[in-house]
C-alpha cells in the first residue's frame, strides 16, 4: 500500500498554474522520469527556490485556491509524481488538474480556507502530514505538535487513489 505524506512544500498563494507546476517547454520530452528536474521551476514566492533542499525533500504540498489551473495537462502530475509528491492540500483545485492527481494514483485534498490558515501558521521545517485516504483524515505534525483535519472524496476518486491510479484501479476491476 503506497504511503500518503511526509515533509512538507508551502506555497503560499492562490492560482498556481500547470505552467509554473511544469513549464511548457518541457512538454516534449519522452519519458515522466525526464521532468523531474524541471519542477516548480517558473514559479515565483518569496525564498522559494525549486532547485533547494525543501523542494527536493517534499512530498506534500500545501497550497491556496484554484491549485493546477491553466492548460489542462497530465504533465503537470507527472512532475509531482517523479519527484515522489503524493499529496497537494489546497483550498480548491482546478478541475481536471484534480482528477489528474487522481488517475495517477495521488490525493487532492481539499480543505476549508480556515483549516489552511491553521496549516500555514505552522509552517517550519519540520513540519510533516500523514495522510490516511481510507479514513479520510490528515495529520499535521510540528514542533511536537500533532493536529488532525477530516476531508471529503468522493468513493470512486478514493478507489482511484488507493489502486494506485486510473490504470491500476482498471486493471484490478476488469
Amino acid at each position: 500500500m503506497k504511503t500518503f505524506g511526509g515533509p512538507v512544500l508551502f506555497l503560499d498563494r492562490s492560482d498556481i498554474n500547470t505552467d509554473e507546476i511544469i513549464p511548457a517547454k518541457y512538454l516534449t520530452e519522452i519519458t515522466k522520469q525526464d521532468l523531474k528536474p524541471y519542477i516548480l521551476e517558473d514559479l515565483k514566492l518569496p525564498g522559494f527556490d525549486p532547485k533547494g533542499a525543501k523542494t527536493k525533500a517534499a512530498r506534500v504540498i500545501v497550497s491556496r485556491a484554484n491549485f493546477g489551473c491553466g492548460s489542462s495537462r497530465e504533465h503537470a502530475p507527472w512532475v509531482f509524481e517523479v519527484n515522489g509528491i503524493t499529496a497537494v492540500i489546497a483550498e480548491s483545485f482546478a478541475r481536471i488538474f484534480r482528477q489528474n492527481m487522481f488517475n495517477c494514483g495521488m490525493a487532492a485534498i481539499e480543505l476549508p480556507k480556515e483549516q489552511l490558515d491553521i496549516i500555514f501558521a505552522s509552517e517550519s521545517d519540520d513540519a510533516t502530514i500523514s495522510i490516511d485516504i481510507e479514513a479520510q483524515k490528515l495529520s499535521l505534525q510540528q514542533g511536537g505538535t500533532t493536529r488532525e483535519f477530516s476531508f471529503d472524496i468522493s468513493p470512486f476518486d478514493k478507489a482511484l487513489v488507493l489502486a494506485g491510479g486510473w490504470v491500476d484501479y482498471a486493471d484490478q476491476k476488469y
